[in-house]
Formats: structure tokens, C-alpha cells, sequence
């Protein structure tokens, strides 16, 4: 009877290590396995900043330079705005009126991305250039609501989608230029020694008739290009 006791108790024991075990596997594949969806959402949603990108054949073929500091002048391929963790619908008119002249570099404000950089003909030929803001990614059709605004040599450009409604252009606003690529400008005539002063200045637009409830937890992911003087996509 005793020795009976004895290995049932033991094969109880046996179990339980067992399931011990097999409880810690499964732990840490959990782990792994929520570690790496945590690593794949960041990088397609939290993982990037606005970034400004110089084509490298036409910085070699014209002697362009972007930088985003006007008295150092550090010229860089890629230039990287800081990030806004969250941000909440405001109208353009809270937005500061001497926005495009407030500092260099990165200059974010409270739900509103704003950013200054130049770019700088340093060659000894007349330079022409696109500028493009390309939309990355979109969560919950944000992007009906966005505002895009660009000063060029302080000249101020508001860009928007279309009314979802009516279908025409946003009050005020420049419509976006195809479903991807909210800018495509050509910069023409740079000539030699030139300086391009550029602010981009990006917020959700609560005034925006597309501007619902249907838009909270909504998330975009944009970048700018300076390319050589061609069209990438055909307009929608």
C-alpha cells in the first residue's frame, strides 16, 4: 500500500514538472512572438520620422547640398524631422504666424509637425528640381484630413484631398496630387550659389468637413524627396 502511495506521488510530481515545462516553452515563444509583432508594428507605424531625402545623382550631377542648420551648413543625404507621438485635430489659424521663420531644423508645437531645411546650389550651372511628399502609409483614411503646408523662399502653399463630398479642392488648399504623393512641385531656375529655404509644416485639420470621429486612432507616415527633373507616377 505504502509503495503504492509512493508511485502515484512521484508520477504526480513527473507531471507537474512536466506541464512546468511545457507552461515555460510556451512563455517564451509567447514572448518572442509578441516581442517580434511589437518590433514589425513599430516599424511600419511608430518606427519612422518625416525625413527629406537628396537624390544622389542630382546632387552630383547639379552640386546640391540639403542641410537643415543655415550657419553650419552640414550637408546631408537624409535629413530627420522629429516625431509626434500623438497629435490632435487643430485649425490653421492656431498654428504661429511667424511659423516659417521660428528656428531651424525641427520645431514641432503641440499636435503639428513643423520643420525648416535648406537646399543650396552649390554647382556653377542653373538648376532645375522636384520636390515631393510622398504618403507612406495610412491608418483609418487620416489622410482625409491631413494638412500638408510648404513655405519656398516664404511663399506659403497649403495641400489637402479633395472634399469628400463634393469632390472639389479643400477651402484655401492645393488638392493632393495623386492618392500616394500629397506634393509634386518643380523647383525651376535655381541658379549658382542660390539658397532654397524650405518649412514643412504637417497637423490634422479640425475645420476639415472630413474631420470625424471615424478618424481617432488614425495614423500617417509621409517623407519628402528632392529628385532630378522627371514625374514618377502619372496623376490620378
Amino acid at each position: 500500500m505504502g509503495v503504492k502511495n509512493v508511485v502515484v506521488t512521484a508520477d504526480k510530481v513527473r507531471r507537474r514538472k512536466l506541464l512546468l515545462k511545457n507552461a515555460k516553452i510556451f512563455i517564451l515563444f509567447l514572448a518572442a512572438f509578441l516581442l517580434m509583432l511589437f518590433i514589425v508594428l513599430g516599424l511600419v507605424y511608430n518606427g519612422g520620422r518625416f525625413t527629406v531625402t537628396l537624390d544622389p545623382n542630382l546632387s552630383l550631377k547639379s552640386g546640391l547640398i540639403i542641410y537643415e542648420d543655415k550657419k553650419e551648413k552640414r550637408s546631408q543625404r537624409k535629413l530627420y524631422a522629429e516625431e509626434v507621438d500623438f497629435m490632435d485635430n487643430i485649425s490653421i489659424k492656431w498654428l504661429p504666424n511667424n511659423i516659417d521663420n521660428e528656428k531651424d531644423g525641427a520645431h514641432n508645437g503641440q499636435n503639428y509637425i513643423a520643420y525648416t531645411f535648406y537646399v543650396e546650389n552649390t554647382g556653377k550651372e542653373v538648376v532645375n528640381y522636384w520636390y515631393e511628399i510622398d504618403i507612406d502609409d495610412v491608418v483609418k483614411n487620416v489622410d482625409e484630413a491631413i494638412r500638408v503646408m510648404i513655405y519656398l523662399n516664404g511663399e506659403k502653399s497649403v495641400y489637402a484631398k479633395v472634399n469628400g463630398d463634393t469632390k472639389k479642392s479643400e477651402v484655401g488648399t492645393k488638392t493632393f496630387y495623386s492618392k500616394d504623393i500629397a506634393v509634386l512641385e518643380p523647383r525651376k531656375s535655381m541658379g549658382p550659389g542660390k539658397v532654397d529655404k524650405f518649412t514643412i509644416v504637417i497637423w490634422l485639420e479640425g475645420d476639415d468637413p472630413d474631420c470625424l470621429n471615424n478618424l481617432i486612432g488614425g495614423e500617417i507616415k509621409m517623407h519628402m524627396d528632392i529628385t532630378e527633373e522627371h514625374i514618377k507616377q502619372e496623376k490620378e
